[in-house]
């Protein structure tokens, strides 16, 4: 889970950058690689030997160093900031921390498809949100869209109450951390009107290392691993290579190319759980999947509502 969101103004560079630019094959590649790696997140919280919201702390605070070297890289430079600003890079690492650390604990109370699949629903809450800015009822596919998301989560929450009544605690903490994840999406949209993606990205992770720090010690979590190499993995492969590829993707490709590769996610970490934790999926999950997988295409696909906001990208 967890993409920055794409802009919402664009230069004219960045349009001759936009789908059907030169290199297309190389952003499809990198979004391929983006969703692979954000698949891998939850079975690294799962092997990790701390505490499910102090591996979310380790992920960023490894992971912030290495965003901030690459926007160096990428031109960025330090300069002063308003205070406005200040203000929404803390507001949006608050809410990205509530938002992993949550996360992180459903990974341990449900399955990884299911944990994957809810844990993106920010693609789904953050195009409601724009319904409410604009006062305006969805389209037919988009009302379409809602719909088969609700079912399909309703099918998918009563198969996991079935095989586990622990299971559905677990689904309900990832779809909160969808919708805090849609909070964090709502103000870096504000944030990406007036700086890059990287060091927007950089900035709002070193913002959130203090409050999962915090969010750590009151569930009384155990913060450092004796073994480092799911922290290092759950940093490097999700948080940097995951969300390195993704932004590099994003506006280089179709909103409907990108909704279709991200079910690469759900897929991946399904499997991942079968092989490495026997989570067999049935016949009520594949359904309920694939309804909100249907449901997460469609909402890319039709034109957003003006005024409302871009809809998200995700990179968890």
């Amino acid at each position: 889970m967890h993409p920055a969101p794409s802009p919402r103004k664009t230069s004219p560079r960045k349009t001759a950058a936009s789908p059907g630019s030169a290199r297309p094959g190389v952003a499809f590649a990198a979004l391929i690689v983006a969703n692979v790696a954000l698949a891998f997140g939850p079975w690294f919280v799962r092997a990790a030997d701390t505490g499910p919201v102090a591996s979310a702390f380790w992920r960023i605070t490894l992971a912030t160093p290495v965003l901030a070297a690459l926007a160096l890289a990428g031109g960025a430079r330090p300069q002063r900031l308003p205070a406005s600003l200040w203000a929404l890079l803390v507001v949006a690492g608050v809410a990205f921390a509530a938002d992993l650390g949550t996360w992180h604990l459903g990974i341990l109370r449900t399955t990884l498809a299911n944990a994957t699949l809810f844990g993106n629903c920010a693609t789904l809450f953050f195009p409601i949100y724009g319904f409410l800015v604009a006062r305006a009822w969805p389209t037919r596919t988009q009302g379409t869209a809602l719909m088969l998301a609700a079912v399909g989560a309703a099918l998918l929450m009563g198969r996991s109450y079935q095989l586990d009544p622990r299971n559905l605690a677990g689904d309900l903490m990832c779809l909160g951390a969808g919708i805090m994840y849609t909070g964090y999406f709502i103000v870096m949209a504000r944030v990406r009107d007036t700086m890059a993606p990287l060091s927007s990205l950089a900035l709002s992770s070193f913002a959130s290392i203090v409050p999962l720090y915090v969010f750590a010690m009151v569930l009384g979590e155990s913060l450092w691993p004796t073994h480092w190499g799911p922290l290092i993995g759950v940093a490097l492969v999700s948080q940097v290579l995951g969300q390195g590829c993704m932004i590099y993707a994003l506006g280089k490709l179709s909103p409907l190319v990108v909704g279709i590769t991200l079910l690469v996610q759900p897929v991946v970490a399904g499997a991942v759980g079968w092989i490495v934790y026997g989570e067999r999926l049935g016949l009520p999950d594949l359904v309920g999947a694939a309804m909100v997988a249907v449901a997460l295409v469609l909402v890319r696909r039709t034109p957003r509502v003006a005024p409302a906001p871009a809809t998200p990208h995700l990179t968890d």
